[in-house]
């Protein structure tokens, strides 16, 4: 499977079309999940890169339809442009999903570290303007909290993010601080959400807030799936796009995921 970026076709109206990229697997069934995928760097691109995303290629391999959004170039990966980008690459694949499964393939948004931050922003904001168009939302270490002072996350030095991180969030925040799409840790209103994945690691510098954003969900109504790896799993590799022991385990969770909702 080689999946290229190219400008997929869906909407004369969008303008710049939003770029993306398919990874298409072996697929289990007709009604293939479909997989909105954005992924990390901080809100640093500067250059959206030709090789395969691990999380992205793992979970086409399971048998779902991933396409990958590239959300950064763009909007340079400033909210509210980034966040408009990856929303109107939802509402695309919301409107065309026979173009890559069925009328009934269940859709999904997933991002990891930066990424992740954008899914949780794109299912609020998909709460609001497309209700029941989104199946479910499946954050992997979501850096979703821009205030940063977290107890977990004094780790970050020990993994070369805390600079990257802090540099990330004065280039995609701006003034929006306390807009819920930009920061929805800090949104007050979390009930009515698509049901969500919530992956971290006992050593994730971001387990704190993760951990926290998903007990808000549990306590606001909305259906949570969390996993929380062991530190011998080289799970804090996904910030470099690095693989390790965690890779198969959550494409199970993914897969278990998905079933639950059918």
């Amino acid at each position: 499977m080689t999946a290229q970026w190219e400008n997929i076709v869906f909407d004369r109206s969008v303008t710049p079309p939003v770029p993306m990229r398919l990874y298409d697997g072996t697929r289990a069934s007709k009604i293939a999940p479909i997989v909105l995928y954005l992924r990390g760097r901080a809100f640093l691109d500067r250059d959206r890169g030709e090789a395969e995303r691990p999380i992205a290629k793992a979970l086409a391999e399971t048998g779902a339809v991933v396409l990958e959004a590239d959300y950064a170039i763009a909007s340079q990966n400033m909210f509210p442009q980034a966040m408009d980008c990856a929303f109107q690459a939802l509402v695309c694949l919301s409107s065309r999903r026979k173009q890559f499964g069925s009328a009934k393939s269940p859709l999904f948004v997933a991002g990891d570290e930066a990424g992740g931050n954008v899914a949780a922003g794109v299912a609020l904001k998909a709460r609001d303007l497309l209700p029941g168009e989104l199946k479910g939302q499946m954050l992997f270490s979501p850096m979703i909290d821009p205030k940063m002072t977290s107890a977990s996350f004094r780790e970050a030095d020990k993994v070369g993010m805390r600079e990257k991180w802090s540099d990330g969030w004065s280039q995609y925040i701006g003034s929006f601080f306390q807009h819920p799409y930009a920061a929805p840790c800090l949104c007050s209103r979390l009930n009515n959400l698509a049901p969500a994945l919530i992956v971290t690691s006992e050593d994730d510098p971001l387990r704190d807030e993760v951990i926290g954003y998903s007990d808000r969900l549990k306590a606001s109504g909305v259906t949570v799936r969390q996993r929380i790896f062991s530190a011998d799993c080289g799970w804090t590799s996904v910030y470099k796009e690095g693989t390790g022991k965690w890779l198969p385990s959550l494409c199970s969770e993914f897969t278990g995921f998905v079933e639950t909702l059918h």
